[in-house]
């Protein structure tokens, strides 16, 4: 059995603890684990509804399993990291750590609980069901080779975008992506503390996000951010947005094609995106410019009492 630190607050020493489990997973999977919203939250720690429960078993000096508990947009955001020295302990080390973690959001009340996993096996689909988990929704990583085909890039509407003012256009880019993600578990219902805290991300280039204005009004934007630290370097639309009153118009699939395009000329070979699998109508958008699915991360989810 595996003892659990649980802390509302994360020391120094702690937050070097988790940095080097994180790496080792990186290092095997090929990709950061947790999710931007969870890996702010675990920087910063101490905001509401932050939990960090760390796993440690005698006989090694690493950390063997990291669970964090978020909020999300209206529901909990939880997420298990477990070292690739210890998966095989997986059928034990999950459901401890993921029981502590169903009981902390108990005592704050409860509530709809999505637990993201990268590529599920068996035993998560086992442990997610003891805890009354079911799957729901599923993410693809959708890439594309670029520069993008110039018939791709002419069959689109024509748009002309500028880079985001830093204190001057944050309240126009909430307006529009609370608007266009007002249903959304984690994109919604962002702050300015949330978006200043994006800002603050050392990947953070205003220039790399398109704002595409009509009429004096922000109709859209495509916020873009690179990963020089994949093999090959990977371009990503980290979010797009349409407010809905400009929606219909084709404007998706040109804010798509100019972040590509800027990713391009910044020199990324590969265009990288998220997207839920179950919105067919934006996977359609997508594939139709050349992106095909590079994986599927899915999420068990459910309501704790």
């Amino acid at each position: 059995m595996a003892h659990i630190d649980i802390k509302r607050r994360l020391a120094t020493d702690d937050m070097s603890d988790i940095a080097d489990l994180l790496s080792a997973v990186e290092r095997a999977d090929g990709q950061r684990p947790l999710s931007d919203h969870l890996w702010i939250d675990l920087r910063l720690g101490g905001r509401p509804g932050f939990t960090g429960l760390m796993a440690w078993e005698p006989g090694h000096d690493h950390m063997v399993a990291y669970c964090q508990v978020s909020r999300g947009n209206d529901s909990w955001l939880i997420d298990l990291v477990v070292h690739p020295h210890h998966r095989y302990e997986m059928s034990i080390i999950g459901p401890e750590l993921l029981n502590e973690a169903v009981s902390i959001i108990r005592s704050e009340g409860g509530g709809h609980v999505h637990w993201w996993v990268f590529e599920p096996t068996k035993t998560h689909v086992e442990i997610a069901e003891r805890l009354g988990l079911h799957l729901g929704r599923s993410m693809k990583q959708m890439r594309v080779a670029l520069p993008l085909s110039a018939s791709t890039i002419a069959s689109l509407p024509a748009i002309e975008t500028v880079p985001f003012r830093v204190g001057v256009d944050e309240l126009a880019w909430l307006e529009v992506n609370n608007r266009a993600f007002a249903d959304h578990p984690e994109q919604g219902g962002w702050t300015t503390d949330l978006l200043a805290s994006r800002m603050s991300e050392p990947w953070f280039n205003p220039r790399g996000v398109l704002m595409l204005w009509i009429d004096n009004r922000l109709a859209g934007f495509c916020w873009t951010k690179v990963h020089l630290e994949t093999r090959p370097a990977l371009g990503e639309i980290y979010i797009i947005a349409i407010h809905p009153d400009f929606a219909g118009k084709g404007l998706g699939s040109a804010l798509t094609v100019a972040g590509l395009q800027h990713l391009n000329l910044v020199g990324t070979p590969m265009g990288m995106l998220y997207v839920d699998a179950e919105n067919l109508r934006a996977v359609s958008m997508y594939s139709h410019l050349g992106f095909t699915t590079h994986h599927v991360q899915r999420a068990f989810v459910g309501d704790i009492q």
